[in-house]
């Protein structure tokens, strides 16, 4: 299991290393690439409209099937970490990963993943995101994942994760050359007491 270090209150904790060797990443980079692409939209849902004022990427979905070992790792490492920083009620994993690929202008403004307003027949509540870096970082400039808790920012290496609370406001900064891929996941339980 990766250690993590809190950053910032138990908010945030990162990973203080690869949660994925070079190999693992190119394998999930396939996976994603072999599922339909789309463009991102905003808000969520086929209501969700894709606002290029708010957010540029290619996303795909990877089906729990096609990669358990991807899910079972994940899986491990929420549990270490909702025990050490969050210690939120009854989260699991209840959405598939979603690839995402920001190319050169790529970006996502500042935004929560907090799906608060649930209705009956969705998914838990959002309580915990991650986002696993796939790329190499010399692969390319920009499209770091910013916090507006203490304006910083935060660099990760190629397969090393962050997970946050879902109600933390974040965005990815503009891609200035290459492309960035990532994977993100969110998971969710009961409503917040």
């Amino acid at each position: 299991m990766i250690p993590f270090i809190p950053q910032w209150q138990s908010y945030i904790a990162t990973t203080t290393g690869p949660m994925f060797t070079p190999e693992q990443c190119k394998l999930i980079i396939n996976a994603g690439h072999q599922q339909k692409p789309e463009q991102a939209k905003v808000g969520g849902g086929k209501d969700g409209k894709h606002d290029t004022k708010k957010r540029v990427t290619t996303i795909s979905w990877i089906p729990f099937a096609k990669m358990p070992e991807m899910y079972k790792t994940i899986e491990n490492q929420l549990s270490i970490v909702n025990l050490n920083h969050f210690m939120f009620d009854g989260v699991r994993l209840t959405e598939p990963a979603q690839f995402t690929e920001y190319p050169k202008r790529g970006f996502y403004d500042w935004h929560m993943d907090l799906n608060a307003f649930g209705q009956t027949g969705q998914h838990p509540i959002r309580k915990i995101s991650m986002t696993c870096l796939l790329s190499d970082p010399s692969e390319f400039e920009g499209g770091d994942l910013a916090f507006d808790e203490k304006g910083q920012n935060i660099k990760l290496q190629q397969g090393q994760a962050v997970f946050f609370a879902s109600f933390m406001k974040h965005r990815v900064e503009p891609v200035k050359k290459g492309v960035r891929r990532s994977l993100v996941m969110w998971f969710g339980g009961p409503p917040f007491k």
